[in-house]
């Protein structure tokens, strides 16, 4: 096997990189993204990305949680640091109505300014949504046809999948979709088109089943590729090979 884990957090994980890259290619996943969430985390996600590259590589982007602490040198440093080979997405971006750490219009603003960054540097953008439907079709609908990327981690609605996926928007499924009670998550992962879809951690949260109880690490995704390949009708040497299309078509820098 040779699969993509197109999100996971180097920063967060118990182990080190390098035990964390054995342990993930002794499972057969071979490229894993790495994922910038604040400021204060963005040196760490480039320097892992510049070691372990091409193994390894980065996004940069504010998360809703931390919306309050956007500030326009964050942005700076985000658009200059684009142009890196390491550097795939703009990520993780979007809107997070279920906890509200940052108020909902520091969201809003943190959420346009990264995706106008985005635009203007023609890059892909990771985009993560909870409890926000509404509110993230019509931001994204601001930038319909400027923006393009994936919707990470999808735990949302049916309506809100085939509003992102007639936007141009990729879905991603992480170890959710094995759970006992994600049974409607499940339904909508069988009508997302196989040529839009692919699969991740979310490292070190949401270990798929029957990993449930550790600590998710991207050597997991072995067993959400399994139930996605399942779902989708096709083995999982399939869902490999077109997952890593998938991937290298939406972030072309990384190299297999």
């Amino acid at each position: 096997m040779s699969l993509i884990d197109i999100h996971a957090h180097f920063d967060m994980l118990d182990d080190a990189p390098e035990v964390v890259l054995e342990k993930a290619k002794q499972a057969g996943v071979t490229r894993i993204v790495t994922i910038g969430t604040e400021a204060g985390d963005h040196q760490y996600v480039l320097d892992i990305a510049r070691k372990f590259y091409p193994e390894v590589y980065c996004t940069l982007g504010v998360h809703p949680h931390h919306g309050s602490g956007w500030k326009d040198e964050t942005g700076i440093f985000i658009e200059k640091h684009l142009i890196e080979k390491e550097v795939i997405a703009v990520g993780e971006i979007g809107l997070d109505y279920f906890y509200t750490q940052s108020p909902v219009a520091e969201q809003h603003e943190a959420f346009r300014k990264q995706l106008e960054i985005a635009a203007r540097n023609n890059m892909p953008v990771q985009i993560h949504t909870r409890d926000a439907d509404q509110d993230t079709v019509n931001i994204l609908n601001e930038f319909k046809g400027q923006v393009f990327g994936v919707i990470h981690c999808f735990t949302g609605s049916a309506w809100l999948a085939n509003q992102c996926l007639d936007l141009g928007y990729n879905i991603s499924f992480s170890g959710v979709v094995t759970f006992k009670n994600a049974s409607p998550l499940r339904e909508i992962c069988k009508i997302v088109p196989l040529d839009r879809l692919h699969v991740e951690t979310d490292s070190p949260f949401l270990a798929p089943v029957p990993m449930r109880g550790k600590k998710n690490t991207p050597a997991f995704v072995v067993h959400t590729a399994q139930v996605v390949a399942e779902l989708k009708g096709v083995s999982v040497a399939e869902l490999e090979r077109i997952t890593n299309e998938n991937a290298l078509r939406i972030f072309p820098k990384i190299v297999m």
